[in-house]
């Protein structure tokens, strides 16, 4: 991501905007970058046409970083197999998990790999088009297209529920889809999910030494919005502060046990969009929230 005036062309999301401050696009001829108010509805319009119309490209770069059946939280490259954040790896044999936001369900497929039964929605049908190629239709994982503010499943029918910047980052309501969640999970399973560190709102969105300094309000809390022409959203995201989302978690009826902000790996020299090395060590730039329900 670089200068708001090349917003739409530099976008490039494991959950992520352009430019902090949002200034509308100059000579940029694609959608318009600003900070206004946007509802569930059209964030979650915007949402599945953004991704229906970009999975080709996001999984052609970034396909390799993410793998066939590899578990990913973000971009520093944190890995479930080493983290265990949703529990010992050997546990996960046997349950029934729900991946929240999936894209191409790499990180349902570990899960399958493990053992564990795992369904994979996501509000993008390109994106679960993409699923079925990399998995071939038998790689043990059901894809389900669905909104994660409404999803079609039984109460009580998961042991466990994850999300790899996957929803939460894009909805205007979060605590509607942690209680959607909470709803399908049975007591005492777990919820973890990743988001973009919330303090990376304040800074621009660059991988350089210009992505440091801060250049907004850490507690504006207005969405980013790329609008077409007509004013119509093209892609929207939401900022939560850090307060907030720990606030959104217990009153979608969860607890908190764990708030991990992963540190940049040395052997991770790639950029990713405004994550960098050089960012990645002064800054956090992914926090992963573990949750439990009673």
């Amino acid at each position: 991501m670089s200068n708001e005036d090349d917003a739409f062309e530099a976008l490039d999301v494991f959950g992520g905007r352009d430019g902090a401050d949002g200034t509308p696009g100059g000579e940029d001829t694609g959608p318009e970058a600003t900070r206004r108010a946007a509802g569930d509805a059209e964030s979650s319009r915007a949402s599945r046409g953004w991704w229906d119309r970009n999975a080709d490209e996001y999984q052609q770069d970034h396909g390799t970083f993410l793998g066939d059946d590899r578990f990913v939280w973000g971009p520093e490259g944190l890995d479930e197999v080493e983290a265990e954040l949703l529990g010992p790896v050997e546990d996960l044999k046997g349950l029934d998990v729900l991946e929240i936001g999936a894209g191409a369900a790499q990180c349902s497929r570990w899960l399958a790999v493990q053992g564990a039964r795992p369904v994979a929605v996501d509000l993008s049908h390109r994106q679960l088009q993409h699923a079925l190629r990399i998995g071939g239709g038998t790689d043990g994982v059901r894809l389900v297209q669905a909104d994660a503010g409404v999803l079609p499943f039984r109460d009580g029918s998961f042991d466990l529920a994850c999300s790899a910047y996957g929803a939460v980052p894009f909805v205007a309501d979060p605590v509607k889809v942690f209680r959607e969640v909470l709803r399908v999970l049975r007591p005492g399973g777990r919820w973890v999910f990743s988001v973009t560190h919330p303090m990376r709102w304040a800074f621009p969105d660059e991988p350089g030494p210009e992505g440091l300094s801060v250049s907004a309000s850490y507690f504006d809390r207005t969405p980013y919005v790329e609008q077409d022409e007509q004013g119509r959203a093209v892609y929207v995201e939401h900022h939560r502060t850090l307060g907030d989302r720990v606030r959104d978690v217990v009153a979608g009826g969860f607890r908190l046990v764990d708030l991990v902000e992963p540190e940049w790996p040395a052997w991770n020299s790639s950029e990713w969009g405004g994550w960098s090395p050089l960012r990645g060590n002064l800054i956090p730039g992914s926090a992963i929230f573990v949750c439990e329900r009673d």
